[in-house]
């Protein structure tokens, strides 16, 4: 094997984010290999290991456009002036050698955003200068003669870029992501009672976690009308600037006393496990990692078809799949779940089913294609 550089690019390195724990395992797996490692971001957060070359990329901007378009001329001049063996951009700049779809296609998610508003506004989406400015860099990007591979979290965004930009299914590569089952595990029934004293949270309650911000897209306005007329419970970890109008909602429901805000937590487990099963009913999300942390807690899972975390799903064995405006179906599945996760059968089926989605494998599918690229 030759020594190669890699270069990752991601315009904000936040620790906690989905793209950002996809790319931080990635670094630790490659660590042992005979390789560089390169970041171009615009700003890191996290903290930087030794050895890991990071290049702040900040061009002046204003307003939107100008921040994306900015980034992505200067990010890609700066990989072509150092010449690196590898680009992987998690960013939709066209030039890059590997795009990581970690965020779906973006027409996918506006036609589903377009479900929850009125006429007048999703014409107004689809018409924005700023999507019109992300659509066409995507269909750049994808067009673009340097592009090698493709990796997504999901056959879902394999199939939509396929059907959206024509790309050759041999280019596109499905690496799930990784969890470490090792961390998130079932709690025991001592711990499980003691977390639910701590946090105020009845203890012989069935209750229902929602985990992700970004409150609309999450699909949190579904999960209270779908617990609202039932007698169970909604743990709500995540923030929003509009959790006053959720709060509102289920005040509106009457069941204010049964949906529990907390708030951004830098640590989630404590509230899987105190939870009897994942409520997520997104409007598109490719992959959220909170369906793995879930799973791997012994959480069955309900969750929609423009999620492509319902590729894990088998209805009545793991959790659900509902439409995500289906709010009788998914009120039904709330009922269908075990009253307690813990010793249930669906909660052992639910952490079976991720147990190979190991930080190990991830490693390995990573390598192999990276070192077929470069032959």
């Amino acid at each position: 094997m030759k020594h190669f550089r890699l270069a990752l690019v991601r315009q904000k390195y936040r620790p906690d984010g989905g793209a950002e724990r996809f790319i931080s395992r990635a670094l630790e797996a490659l660590e042992n290999q005979d390789l560089e490692l390169n970041v171009i971001t615009r700003q890191w957060q996290g903290e930087v290991k030794a050895g890991w070359q990071v290049h702040i990329c900040d061009p002046w901007k204003f307003g939107r456009i100008s921040r994306e378009r900015g980034f992505a001329n200067a990010a890609r001049q700066l990989w072509q002036k150092e010449d690196f063996d590898l680009v992987q951009s998690h960013e939709r700049i066209p030039g890059c050698d590997i795009f990581r779809a970690g965020d779906g296609v973006h027409r996918r998610w506006l036609e589903e955003r377009s479900r929850v508003l009125p006429g007048w506004k999703s014409k107004q989406l689809f018409a924005d200068r700023y999507h019109r400015y992300v659509m066409q860099a995507e269909q750049q990007m994808y067009a673009a003669p340097e592009l090698k591979a493709v990796i997504c979290n999901a056959e879902m965004v394999k199939k939509e870029i396929i059907t959206e930009f024509g790309v050759p299914e041999d280019k596109i590569h499905v690496i799930y992501n990784a969890i470490d089952s090792q961390r998130y595990l079932p709690p025991s029934e001592a711990e499980r009672h003691a977390l639910r004293v701590k946090h105020q949270v009845p203890t012989d309650a069935t209750c229902l976690i929602y985990v992700g911000s970004g409150f609309e897209r999450k699909g949190l306005n579904a999960a209270i009308q779908a617990i609202a007329p039932t007698d169970r419970h909604l743990l709500v970890v995540g923030q929003d600037k509009d959790e006053k109008r959720y709060r509102t909602l289920s005040a509106s429901l009457g069941c204010a006393n049964r949906v529990h805000f907390f708030g951004m937590q830098t640590s989630t487990q404590d509230f899987y496990q105190m939870a009897d099963g994942l409520l997520l009913p997104t409007l598109y999300d490719p992959f959220p990692n909170v369906i793995l942390e879930a799973m791997a807690c012994g959480l069955p899972v309900i969750t929609t078809p423009t999620c492509g975390g319902a590729e894990f799903i088998t209805a009545g064995v793991n959790g659900y799949v509902c439409d995500a405006l289906d709010i009788e179906g998914l009120r039904a599945a709330v009922m269908a779940l075990p009253k307690q996760a813990l010793g249930s059968i669906e909660g052992e089926r639910a952490r079976e089913k991720i147990i190979d989605c190991s930080p190990q494998k991830l490693s390995s599918q990573l390598i192999s294609l990276y070192w077929s690229l470069i032959k």
